[in-house]
């Protein structure tokens, strides 16, 4: 495709009635050797106008990003996806680096990404130059390239960013010559204040951030260079910011070069402290730079930051991120005593001249409040705002220095006492204070001297304010409620006040955001107060209906949570309300969803739609044994399931599954039955990655309702399929784990159903699964426990079924290399049912008649077998055993902690933290086997859960019982054979032979005492392994 006709089309791809024929003309020459090196031309091109250029660099990124990573979009079978050809590649990688050093901002934006993919995919291996032209471009005096070719080094740091410390060798290498010159160019570039210049020294340090927010490479890293980048740190934290840019618009003011380029040094400098430089909170690699750090460079650093602080109590102007930044890197100083002997003296000045106004409620909120009341609630709930937040790192130094240093706590307290005695104190700085207040509210409770004064605080201070005529007062009120509802009331009346006024506000408040916080405050309160809940019962109706109006109107997640936690505390109040509630709960949930993911707020939104299905589920759960009511709910709940499926709203499959899942416990009714085709259907088009999800609603349909399963073989059929596919496909091994899993349930639950013809069907998938490679052996074992359950369902179709497969490359029958890797992967089989299944597959094997060739052969080996089953069993039946009387008893300690401050010159040390870092760091380093395995193997498997008839406690088949009923029918059936089962056992084995005889008869004994008690002590006849036994009969449960 020549320049001209792609300039045409691309200039087609802005016009809407070419736009079609302009998008088909470039698909079709997108292939063409040259078409890609002529897109970067143009790009670069000064002669274009820049529509055409950015149509092109877009056209560009996505070809690179799409096609630079060669064999892209080659699947199983597939043929070889387009690339970008050699010539092309290799054009573009010597042009690009110019490309970005001289196009303008909105093309460089797109060519930096092109670079960003390259890099990932070609650097080392295939373009070291991009190494020798940055240095040269570095080292240029042309100061026009500097930011270009600084965004180039950028995008190599980033490809490293994220990397273990061993993966980054490259970089490093690279970084052994780049860092000097930085350090160089951004010395000759501080005299200069220029925004280009700025812009450029802003750059560098996004670079060094990039470099050191992991891992700190300390062989990058002496003591000269790093005292230059402190100095040179610190010097861009003091020095002014131009006076003209108070001209600018304090919210846009943040996004100037001067302000970003603090921002960045405060970044790296808060990490340095934080991650690297604060002794006993480091891990062993960075214990010396540690104790450099804090000893050379912390407190100095600190002092340049306190000015920052001073410069706002002097109401100058400070960037937001600046700010927080800085709070940190002083919250972080509170630790150390050599840091907190220079702070002490000013914490309380900056507690009450910085921390104070930033806990104050503000202009800003209040025109927010005003404007869009909505938008004030997602600000101040949403978790991201937090990280950047000025006041919660403001929030974060207050704790810490309260909690950590003497009379810290006492002042503070003081302060804010005297803020809210004082009669005709400002209401905002009344705000403040209690915000302080209940920001300490954990230390407080903990403190002898101040929990005993807080129910007076809450009744004297907190109580008043909710008739305050002011919103944010009474929204306040409600908070400070909630942060201490763990207050021991010694007054009830207090109590009933407090839960009185919290209900009064969420339902009768006119202003959305008191209404929410004091949703929040009401649900604390009853799941921390024990008398709480009562006092509310009677209520239950008029404030579930109001959580609900107001989770409808502010489609906030944080509510739909307090909504679960109370149906959950009011499950037989909610009972009778459950239909009007789940309808009310599907109404929101199709209107949250009407929003498309891509929207502004989409994620939000989808936070809190899950949050509503999860709601609903709850729900199902509380009335689970009120079957009038589920069937009501059933309706309901079918019809989100089928909104999300027929829109193929993927992100909300895994929750509609689960309540799919939540329908079918007890009973599969026809409406869910017609479920299960569309199920089917998306897993055809949405194919393997919700099987897992959809795991637990098959199980159901298969062990639930099991007659209806065998009604109609389209319903096997389809389950079949799925299964199949998965086995087949390339879903991962553990959906095939999970799809074997649902093979063995099928032939287990239908055991004496008839179902012969499938059952070989259900073989030859999960044995063909093992003629490819399996890395993990719960796969492997999980497969061959298929062919193990259809042993156990009927001996001789299974013996016929293996000698008729014949898998590729081999015409042996299957039969002896089943066996085989059977016994050799016994010690595989972990948990209670896997080992159950192995110890009722051998026991059928050993009872065989008609035994093929191969068991004769390994008879020494079945007995031995057996015996390490038994032994495993016997430790996952303990493990149950212990995990059933596991009594939460930890009850939360009380006692208070006077002792957590610090003197003035001791350090916080974080030993555990410590300890952790280095076990990650360990676990970081070797991938070798888990010594202590040994413990682990007598927990229950990820796919115990899904029980079948062989596992249902009151119809028992006992393994124990009928391996004991066997081997006495076979010593005298078939005493040859019982000799060649028994002959090579050795002493320790005999005995232990006899201990699992012994055991079975205690088993037996246990069940019926217990089947006596279920049916309230009447003594029924049980069926008891007779002492003479009927040689001829079969095992009880194996037939």
């Amino acid at each position: 495709m020549d320049a001209n006709n792609l300039i045409e089309a691309l200039r087609g791809t802005m016009d809407p009635n070419l736009r079609e024929a302009a998008e088909r003309q470039l698909s079709e020459g997108h292939k063409q050797v040259n078409f890609v090196s002529t897109l970067l031309q143009l790009t670069m091109s000064e002669q274009l106008d820049l529509p055409v250029r950015q149509a092109g660099v877009i056209y560009l990124k996505n070809m690179v990003t799409q096609y630079w990573h060669e064999g892209e979009g080659t699947g199983a079978g597939e043929v070889p996806g387009f690339t970008i050809p050699d010539e092309d590649r290799q054009c573009i990688r010597d042009n690009i680096v110019e490309a970005i050093m001289h196009s303008p901002e909105l093309i460089r934006v797109q060519l930096t990404t092109c670079i960003h993919h390259m890099i990932k995919h070609d650097y080392p291996n295939k373009w070291t130059a991009i190494v020798d032209k940055i240095g040269f471009y570095l080292q240029s005096d042309n100061s026009v390239g500097w930011l270009g070719i600084l965004l180039c080094l950028y995008q190599l740091v980033k490809n490293y960013e994220y990397k273990k410390p061993d993966e980054r060798s490259p970089l490093i290498a690279a970084m052994q010559h780049f860092l000097p010159m930085l350090k160089d160019r951004f010395i000759q570039l501080l005299p200069d204040p220029s925004n280009q210049s700025v812009l450029i020294q802003k750059q560098i340090f996004k670079i060094i951030y990039a470099l050191v927010q992991y891992n700190l490479p300390m062989e990058l890293i002496n003591q000269q260079n790093l005292t230059e980048w402190m100095e040179i740190l610190k010097t861009v934290v003091d020095r002014d910011v131009p006076a003209e840019t108070l001209q600018v618009d304090e919210d846009d003011r943040p996004e100037l070069p001067w302000w970003k380029c603090k921002k960045w040094a405060l970044h790296i400098l808060a990490r340095l402290f934080e991650r690297y430089g604060s002794p006993g909170n480091v891990s062993k690699d960075y214990t010396e730079f540690a104790e450099l750090f804090l000893k050379g460079y912390a407190v100095s650093a600190q002092q340049v930051l306190l000015k920052v602080l001073y410069q706002y109590k002097e109401k100058h102007y400070v960037a937001p991120r600046v700010l927080q930044q800085t709070l940190n890197y002083i919250n972080q100083g509170v630790a150390h005593a050599l840091t907190w002997k220079n702070l002490k003296p000013h914490i309380q000045g900056i507690i009450q001249d910085v921390v104070f106004p930033l806990m104050c409620y503000t202009d800003t909120d209040e025109e927010l409040w005003q404007e869009d009341p909505y938008e004030y609630i997602r600000m101040k709930f949403d978790v991201f705002e937090d990280f950047i937040s000025p006041t919660t790192a403001a929030q974060t130094l207050l704790f810490t220095a309260c909690s950590k240093r003497k009379e810290v706590l006492q002042k503070t307290m003081g302060y804010c006492y005297q803020i809210l005695t004082e009669p005709t104190a400002d209401p905002r700085k009344k705000d403040g204070a209690l915000h302080m207040i209940g920001s300490l509210a954990e230390v407080l409770l903990k403190k002898k001297i101040y929990k005993d004064q807080m129910e007076f605080m809450l009744q004297n201070h907190v109580f008043p304010l909710f008739s305050s005529e002011l919103g944010y007062m009474r929204a306040r009120a409600c908070w400070v409620l909630h942060y201490f509802c763990e207050v021991k009331f010694k007054i009830d009346q207090n109590l009933q006040t407090a839960l009185e006024l919290t209900r009064r506000c969420l339902i009768d408040d006119k202003e959305m955001p008191v209404k929410v916080e004091a949703a929040i405050a009401l649900q604390v309160l009853i799941s921390n107060q024990e008398k709480a809940k009562e006092y509310i019962t009677p209520f239950i109706r008029p404030v579930m209906q109001a959580l609900l109006h107001i989770v409808r109107e502010t489609e906030n997640d944080d509510l739909t949570n307090v909504i679960q936690k109370m149906i959950c505390e009011y499950s037989e109040e909610v009972t009778p309300i459950a239909v009007e509630m789940t309808q009310h709960l599907a109404m929101t949930f199709n209107q949250v969803i009407q929003t498309g993911p891509d929207e502004e707020g989409g994620d939000d939104k989808a936070v809190t739609a899950m949050g509503i299905l999860n709601t609903i589920d709850t729900l199902l759960s509380v009335v689970e044994d009120h079957k009038e009511i589920t069937q009501q709910l059933e309706g309901i709940c079918l019809q989100v399931i089928g909104t999300v499926l027929q829109q193929h709203v993927l992100e909300f499959y895994e929750e509609i599954l689960s309540l799919a899942h939540s329908l079918t416990c007890q009973q599969v009714s026809p409406q869910m039955w017609q479920l299960l085709p569309l199920v089917f259907e998306v897993f055809q088009q949405d194919g393997f990655d919700y099987y897992t999800d959809m795991m637990p609603l098959l199980h159901n349909y298969i062990t639930v309702d099991t007659d209806t399963l065998l009604s109609d073989t389209k319903y096997l059929e389809m389950i079949y399929s799925m299964c199949k596919k998965i086995l087949t496909g390339d879903a991962g091994e553990d959906a095939e784990c999970h799809a074997a899993k649902l093979l063995e349930v099928i032939i287990l639950q239908c055991k004496g159903r008839g179902i012969d013809q499938v059952v070989p069907l259900f073989v030859e998938a999960a044995l063909e699964r093992l003629t490819r490679e399996v890395k993990t052996s719960e796969l492997r074992t999980m497969c061959l426990q298929v062919a193990i359950a259809a042993l156990y369902y009927n001996p001789p179709l299974l013996l016929t079924t293996l000698e008729n497969l014949r898998f590729p490359n081999n015409t042996e029958p299957i039969t002896n290399h089943f066996i085989t890797q059977w016994l050799n992967d016994v010690d595989c089989f972990l948990g209670l049912h896997d080992r159950k299944m192995c110890v009722l597959g051998l026991c059928a094997l050993m009872d065989l008649e008609q035994r093929p060739q191969v068991v004769n052969q390994v008879a020494g080996q079945l007995l031995p077998a057996t015996i390490l089953l038994f032994n495993g069993l016997k430790r996952a039946y303990a493990c149950r055993a212990e995990h059933e009387n596991d009594e939460d008893d930890d009850e939360d300690g009380d006692e208070d902690e006077e002792n957590e401050e610090l003197g003035s010159d001791e350090d916080d040390i974080d030993e555990e933290g410590q300890e952790y870092l280095e076990m990650l760091a360990k676990q970081a380093g070797e991938d070798g086997d888990d010594e202590d395995w040994e413990d682990d193997d007598a927990e229950e498997t990820a796919l115990e859960g899904y029980t079948t008839l062989v596992d249902d406690e009151d119809n028992l088949v006992d393994e124990y019982q009928i391996f004991k009923v066997i081997m006495q029918n076979l010593q005298t059936r078939d005493p040859g054979w019982y000799q060649a089962l028994t002959q090579t056992l050795s002493e320790e084995q005999g005995k232990q032979l006899q201990d699992i005889g012994t055991l079975a008869d205690q088993r037996q004994a246990a069940h019926e005492s217990k089947m006596i008690e279920k049916h309230g002590g009447y003594k029924f006849t049980a069926p008891v392994v007779p002492n003479n036994f009927n040689f001829g009969g079969s095992a009880p449960g194996m037939n």
